[in-house]
């Protein structure tokens, strides 16, 4: 089954969507995680490459994308704990700043947003045509959470 035009993700207290939802202006998805720039391959010291990022996505009501506030906080090197809580207290700012927000499942259509070389965005992966047993999903990077039929908003990591 393709990959539909707006895309369910479900809300989920506790769990890696727990920041999404609704506010006056649309729908978002916010989240801290990590990421390495495209075309990155594990060395040794990938520790120094993981960068953590604080990320919060807007969209409207029909759930094209808006707008992304994207920022690092530091990589996976020395404090790696002192980036995460940078991410988690700049991401619960951005939230706190959103009028009439409010958390809920939503549906967002695939997008695409490149920050310091590392992809953001919810891209559409085609593996079914031609491949015996593929299916097609959507792949929220850099997070690596999967969606796939029967497209209920459940993901898979």
């Amino acid at each position: 089954m393709s990959v539909p035009e707006v895309v369910p993700i479900a809300y989920e207290p506790e769990h890696r969507t727990s920041t999404i939802g609704r506010w006056d202006g649309g729908r978002f998805l916010g989240s801290v995680t990590a990421g390495f720039p495209e075309g990155w391959t594990p060395v040794a010291d990938w520790r120094r490459h993981k960068r953590w990022f604080a990320v919060l996505h807007r969209f409207d009501e029909a759930g094209r994308h808006l707008g992304s506030s994207i920022r690092s906080t530091g990589t996976g090197e020395g404090d790696e704990r002192r980036a995460v809580e940078a991410a988690r207290a700049l991401l619960d700012g951005w939230l706190d700043a959103l009028p009439g927000r409010r958390y809920e499942s939503i549906a967002v259509a695939p997008f695409a947003v490149r920050f310091e070389g590392v992809l953001f965005g919810l891209v559409a992966e085609n593996r079914g045509e031609g491949n015996p047993g593929g299916r097609d999903w959507a792949e929220l990077y850099p997070d690596g959470l999967g969606f796939t039929d029967p497209w209920d908003g459940t993901y898979d990591t």
